[in-house]
């Protein structure tokens, strides 16, 4: 509550006046009168606040001030591409940035972690949008093997929607893939080199076995958070990815909401 009164407030120091944005340049002075008691921009900051947290709290976010549309159908219309986009990414990288993780941890100080780590340093410093124009720029419009832009409804198209969703998605995941290479590493790491794991090979316990049943269950808890903390990360995310896709996700609303 404290943050939606945060930024509602901030939104009245932007400068602008919101009714003259919806009459036109040429409105009458009654014109934008009628349309700030319409919207209630001629009330106190708190009552507009207070007006808008009880319609949000039952559901009603409004009236766009660019469509006329309700808010709450902008939202629901485009949230699946923005769903199937994070979740895609999602897959990806946990399909790449865990067995990564285990590959560095299990070959500690070989070229092969070598490799890793610094495939991974470099995924995290590599901006997602310049990927995405990369990407766009090699696979769409060189080689057209993807789509560049839009997207398609995965319950009437799911191939076209995969196919639409791969590059963002790749785009999206390199950072997480990065993320998880390095934290399944370290913790990896640090389980392998506990006491009864000395004790597991002493007794002739097989490597895969240790690996599987021992190594992995130990660290299966802090992965799990670790991976749920992604999700933030690939919706807030697809703001900027959906933008260079031009996918008509909630991304792209949020960007074209805050022109």
């Amino acid at each position: 509550v404290f943050a939606t009164f945060v930024v509602f407030g901030l939104l009245q120091l932007v400068p602008g006046d919101p009714a003259l944005s919806i009459a036109g340049d040429y409105a009458t002075p009654s014109h934008l009168a009628e349309i700030r008691h319409q919207y209630g921009f001629d009330q106190p900051l708190i009552v507009q606040y207070g007006i808008w947290l009880w319609h949000a709290a039952h559901g009603n976010l409004g009236l766009s001030l660019f469509s006329s549309e309700p808010v709450t159908q902008l939202i629901r219309d485009r949230l699946p591409n923005t769903i199937l986009v994070a979740v895609y990414a999602l897959l990806i990288a946990s399909a790449t940035g865990i067995p990564l993780g285990v590959l560095a941890a299990t070959r500690n100080g070989s070229k092969l972690d070598g490799f890793v780590t610094s495939l991974a340093s470099l995924g995290v410093a590599l901006p997602s949008f310049w990927l995405a124009m990369i990407l766009a720029l090699q696979f769409s419009l060189y080689r057209h093997w993807f789509p560049t832009t839009g997207s398609a409804y995965f319950f009437t198209d799911p191939m076209g929607a995969i196919r639409h969703a791969t590059l963002p998605a790749i785009a999206l995941a390199v950072g997480v893939v990065a993320t998880l290479a390095r934290q399944v590493r370290s913790d990896l790491l640090e389980v392998l080199n506990q006491q009864y794991m000395r004790t597991l090979r002493a007794k002739g316990l097989p490597a895969s076995a240790i690996l599987w049943k021992h190594g992995l269950r130990n660290v299966s808890a802090t992965l799990l958070t670790l991976v749920g903390l992604q999700v933030n990360r690939l919706f807030s995310g697809a703001v900027v990815i959906e933008a260079v896709f031009a996918i008509p996700g909630v991304g792209s609303l949020v960007s074209y909401s805050a022109i």
